[in-house]
């Protein structure tokens, strides 16, 4: 493993791709401490503390910003508004045919449907920046903005058009890392925010009683033991049979040969729990536009946390793991390339018949691997409830699997890469 990562170094293009991804990460993680300005720093510490322990909602949302909200952070927005974005346009590239078309159009469709996710984030963005606004000045948080020195319309301006340029810029560097550096930036930001609040969540938990250390250890214990299990169902996968029929092309005979269609148990990977957690922190994101409404918080924060939230979040990851490996896997398209390359699956008939086969696999083998991690997800949650531990909270099922997920995604592109440039892959003898 070592001998991979030095030949990961020693490729020049490769070295370049992390360095870049590194240090937009580290980029990302310096402006997570850099106030808006004119926010009284230690006045929203304080405000946060006691207004976030009444409040799972607002806790939540500190927690996916990497607590750069509890800092008024011109990154306290996170990634937020463009995952948002993004699940939108995916659901309407399903319902409006002129997108679903764009989106199958190749590069210059993708491209279009990037510049109108931008646009949707942008518009996001700043909503979500007003609400933040109203947030900071209710009664919940009660901030003086007063000792700023500015008017009060001129304050308000700088607060919100700080924290969208902060999203805009987020927006940014996630799209740098997926096109110019190694592995998704979305998930990668999401990834450096679980991490920099470990430490922090591992310190109180050694601080929450005299039982503090034993409860630790168990928790870490079981975390290490859950592992194993994820990267199994990650790496699980399906091997339907295909042979390819013998042709004469020229003076060679080509096919006749047997190998395999790979189907992946969780061929949606981390996504359907990233965009499950974005549809439950929304009424949270909402409810900072009516800081004063009772039932909107009151929502909020039953969606946040509590058996709503469980029951929400199992049937929001098996739904989105169904929707999203229908929008990255076509039985039609596989059956019809298949067919074209002269190739057939054993006891099926080419055409509609494997197309209707490898789906009922595919809905066969969807359910298990969604159903294992919406347990994941959701088990370290009621665990949480029931112990009130801050680790179990920041370093849980969803931010496991988070980061195996986005570890083996990150891992096997410089594999992949590595093999090209013919060198031995990170974890090959």
């Amino acid at each position: 493993m070592l001998n991979g990562f030095l030949n990961a170094f020693r490729l020049k293009e490769l070295r370049s791709k992390i360095l870049l991804t590194v240090g937009i990460l580290v980029l990302y993680r310096i402006g997570a401490y850099v106030p808006v300005p004119g926010i009284p720093f230690q006045g929203m510490l304080s405000a946060y503390q006691s207004s976030s322990s009444a409040n799972s909602a607002i806790a939540v949302l500190n927690l996916f910003s990497g607590g750069a909200l509890s800092r008024v952070s011109v990154f306290c927005l996170g990634i937020m508004p463009y995952i948002t974005a993004q699940i939108i346009m995916q659901m309407f590239q399903a319902v409006i045919p002129s997108l679903g078309t764009l989106a199958r159009e190749g590069e210059s469709g993708q491209r279009k449907i990037t510049q109108y996710t931008r646009y949707l984030t942008v518009a996001l963005a700043l909503l979500n920046s007003v609400g933040y606004l109203f947030l900071f000045k209710s009664s919940s948080f009660g901030i003086d903005f007063s000792k700023a020195g500015m008017p009060g319309w001129l304050m308000d301006t700088v607060v919100v058009v700080s924290m969208l340029a902060g999203a805009i810029f987020i927006m940014w560097m996630g799209e740098v890392i997926t096109q110019r550096g190694i592995g998704n930036g979305m998930s990668l930001i999401i990834f450096a925010n679980i991490i920099a609040g470990l430490p922090t969540s591992i310190v109180r938990s050694l601080r929450t009683s005299d039982k503090g250390v034993l409860l630790t250890v168990m928790i870490v214990v079981l975390i290490v033991a859950v592992v194993p299990f994820i990267v199994y169902i990650e790496r699980g996968q399906r091997r339907i049979p295909v042979q390819y029929a013998k042709r004469v092309v020229g003076r060679r005979m080509m096919g006749g040969q047997t190998t395999y269609l790979p189907i992946k148990v969780n061929t949606a990977g981390v996504v359907p729990i990233i965009f499950a957690s974005a549809i439950l922190y929304f009424p949270a994101q909402l409810a900072v536009f009516f800081p004063g409404v009772g039932w909107i918080n009151a929502f909020a924060n039953a969606v946040s946390s509590g058996w709503l939230n469980w029951v929400l979040s199992v049937l929001l990851i098996v739904g989105f793991a169904y929707f999203y490996t229908s929008m990255v896997f076509n039985p039609d398209e596989t059956a019809d390339t298949l067919r074209r390359q002269g190739g057939f699956i054993p006891g099926v008939r080419p055409g509609s018949a494997t197309a209707a086969y490898i789906k009922n696999v595919l809905n066969h083998i969807t359910l298990p691997g969604a159903i294992f991690i919406a347990l994941v997800a959701v088990v370290p949650s009621i665990v949480f409830t029931f112990t009130g531990n801050s680790l179990v909270q920041a370093f849980g099922g969803t931010s496991i699997l988070i980061m195996v997920g986005v570890a083996l995604d990150t891992i096997s592109q410089i594999e992949s890469q590595l093999k090209t440039a013919n060198y031995e892959g990170l974890f090959i003898k």
